[in-house]
């Protein structure tokens, strides 16, 4: 039976992707749910897995190509139900896994298979936590781990980005070398939204300064019982900020607003995005009912956006929306900057590095760790008054960190 191997449903915010990579080709035999092709949009990567067991009949699209939504890419031949479709093919010389049969019955990525590889395993022994029976990396570092062997780093082919522009020149040279390579889509996006939010909205920036002492202090007071409690999540200054801007958003609706047309969109609840610094650039992930989660699920579900961006997990889903944006600049050692909007928004909080300053207090000048913050808005729903006392209730909220629980 001829079964047709198709790219995932875009939804209406992403028009196409790329095909960046074919992990199987034709007369390949797979198994349900392995991993055959990665599907690159201007948000995220895709992955498309075997619908059933079988082998590859054709690949009709090439790496590289451009696809649409629900486009054929290929046709498997399914296997008979009770027949394995996972024997190696005559013309292939049989690895020492696929002689026993195991490698092939349980789905796995090939950055998987390269770890099993490399450190002698068998996957029947590893326990799989992945949708179908998939056996994932974490599942292979954890067996290590268990049987206290070193790990090494997992071997992953890296599809080429802008890093690949990187010129490695050995010795000093006259020669004035230049290299040239096209943007990756999700560079090419987020040049696109850029330009986009400084050409169509009227935008602004202010800045003011909080002191970080009081929320360091119940920071170094609570950080190890509330890891124990909440189960190793790491108690951070993200949680706070975005509690913080959840009751600011609800003082100042017009922050927490959208332009559509000639008509002003008030959001009922608060969506916030939380910008993920990735290889490609930034991804913004979006807290759903941000209002509603308590410091400690802010804190793990930034912790968890952050290693799915890494492993490029993110799904468009958890991409999409959002009614106002938190951007941390601070861990890159960034003092001062000016966050630019991600429309249709119409506010974004820029968080800087904490440094040691001189200020004054009740008269006297003491030293006391500062962070500058800036909120660009959209000028033309947010007028300034608004947007300084909107950033004013932020420094507000932080520096008497017991006014977020109380909301007051």
């Amino acid at each position: 039976m001829t079964v047709e191997i198709k790219a995932p449903a875009f939804p209406e915010s992403v028009a196409d992707g790329v095909v960046s990579a074919w992990h199987k080709r034709p007369g390949d035999n797979v198994s349900r749910d392995e991993l055959l092709v990665e599907i690159e949009t201007d948000k995220v990567v895709m992955e498309v897995v075997a619908p059933a067991s079988g082998v590859i009949e054709a690949i009709l699209v090439a790496e590289g190509e451009t696809i649409t939504s629900e486009m054929l890419l290929a046709t498997l031949s399914a296997s008979a139900p009770g027949v394995q479709a996972n024997e190696p093919r005559e013309s292939d010389e049989p690895s020492e896994d696929s002689k026993g049969g195991s490698a092939e019955s349980i789905p796995m990525g090939p950055a998987v298979r390269a770890m099993l590889d490399e450190h002698g395993l068998s996957p029947e022994n590893i326990e799989a936590t992945g949708k179908g029976g998939r056996l994932l990396k974490e599942d292979v570092m954890t067996h290590l781990k268990q049987q206290s062997v070193p790990v090494a780093p997992a071997r992953e082919e890296v599809a080429p980005s802008s890093s690949a522009a990187e010129l490695h020149i050995d010795g000093p040279t006259s020669e004035r070398i230049e290299k040239r390579v096209p943007m990756t889509r999700m560079r090419a996006r987020i040049a696109e939204r850029l330009l986009g939010a400084t050409q169509q909205t009227a935008m602004l920036t202010t800045f003011n300064e909080v002191n970080m002492a009081p929320l360091m202090t119940l920071r170094r007071q609570y950080r190890d019982e509330f890891e124990s409690v909440h189960n190793g999540t790491r108690l951070g200054f993200m949680g706070f900020f975005v509690k913080a801007a959840c009751e600011a958003l609800k003082r100042f609706p017009e922050v927490n607003a959208s332009i559509d047309g000639n008509d002003v969109v008030y959001h009922g609840y608060q969506d916030i995005g939380v910008a993920v610094s990735v290889d490609e650039g930034l991804v913004v992930p979006v807290l759903r009912d941000a209002d509603f989660m308590s410091i400690a699920d802010v804190e793990a579900a930034i912790a968890s956006f952050g290693s799915k961006a890494r492993d490029k997990k993110l799904t468009i889903e958890e991409m999409t929306g959002g009614t106002f944006t938190v951007s941390n600049g601070g861990v890159f050692g960034s003092l001062l900057s000016t966050p630019i909007l991600n429309p249709p928004q119409t506010g974004i909080l820029g968080m800087h590095t904490i440094q040691e300053r001189p200020i004054a207090m009740e008269g006297e000048v003491v030293i006391q760790p500062m962070m500058y913050l800036a909120l660009s808005y959209d000028h033309r729903l947010v007028d300034g008054k608004t947007a300084v006392k909107f950033l004013v209730t932020i420094k507000g909220l932080i520096e008497d960190p017991a006014r977020i629980l109380l909301q007051i």
